[in-house]
């Protein structure tokens, strides 16, 4: 399978970096073009991977090509590609942040466009991201056919995991799982500077408060209950836990989660 990227930045990185590290493709599979040299010709030769001169280029060589360019320019490059599309019809995979299926085919000017799009998270690169994906016409049998989408989905799923959404709900995906990482970083360091506070180190706290991060998440997939009901398992009564869970709640922990993610998805429709 003959991959092709559009855009060599954070998120298509990767992506590559965690399809090769889990050897579902290998570094020669993968064509890649960006709007500067600089910003790919390094990292191609790095994972030997196949630069391309031009955009068209990607689309000539590669049977499922992913788009993974700034917003701002995603309808100018997909009309420069949109010849070689309709010649070649590969399957193109978005993860282009607020523009839809519907505004991709139009500056594609291809009705007839296989178009999938998606919304992973950085967290590919490491075999355990979570990734939306939505196709066009899929259940028709037309444009995507089973097959592709099937396809997609399975290179996702080898570095993570994977689930179809409508495309109205996206915007909460992205809150969710897309910009979510950063949330959990923040809320890691946070810990982990309350340790430095009491005597640890940076580093020493760090990896306390991430694996404690790690594992809960993991007794959460894994568990039958809901996440509030381990939280009651946890707390003791008259203990240090609920002692630091009510005073997490009285600076406003829960309110100022859920309006960071109501932020996130009000930017993401705009």
């Amino acid at each position: 399978m003959k991959l092709g990227f559009i855009g060599a930045g954070n998120m298509a990185r990767a992506i590559i970096n965690g399809l090769i590290a889990e050897q579902k493709i290998s570094g020669e599979d993968v064509y890649i073009h960006s709007a500067h040299k600089s910003s790919y010709e390094s990292y191609a030769k790095e994972k030997g991977l196949n630069p391309c001169e031009s955009n068209s280029d990607v689309v000539k060589n590669a049977e499922i090509v992913f788009l993974a360019v700034k917003p701002i320019v995603s309808k100018d490059v997909l009309e420069e590609v949109s010849t070689e599309f309709e010649r070649k019809n590969p399957v193109l995979v978005s993860m282009v942040t607020g523009v839809s299926i519907a505004e991709l085919v139009d500056a594609l000017h291809f009705p007839a466009a296989k178009i999938i799009r998606i919304m992973p998270n950085v967290n590919v690169e490491i075999g355990e991201g979570m990734t939306a994906l939505k196709a066009t016409a899929l259940k028709a049998g037309k444009k995507v056919t089973e097959t592709e989408f099937s396809e997609v989905t399975d290179l996702f799923d080898s570095i993570g995991k994977t689930t179809e959404m409508e495309e109205k709900d996206f915007s909460t995906f992205v809150a969710l799982a897309g910009s979510s990482p950063a949330y959990v970083y923040l809320f890691i360091d946070a810990m982990s500077r309350s340790g430095v506070k009491y005597g640890l180190s940076k580093r020493q706290a760090t990896e306390i408060a991430a694996q404690a991060v790690l594992g809960s998440a993991l007794k959460v997939l894994e568990a039958s209950k809901s996440p509030m009901d381990l939280v009651d398992d946890v707390c003791s009564p008259g203990g240090t836990t609920v002692a630091g869970l009510l005073a997490m709640e009285e600076y406003g922990f829960t309110t100022s989660v859920i309006k960071g993610l109501d932020a996130t998805v009000a930017k993401d429709k705009k």
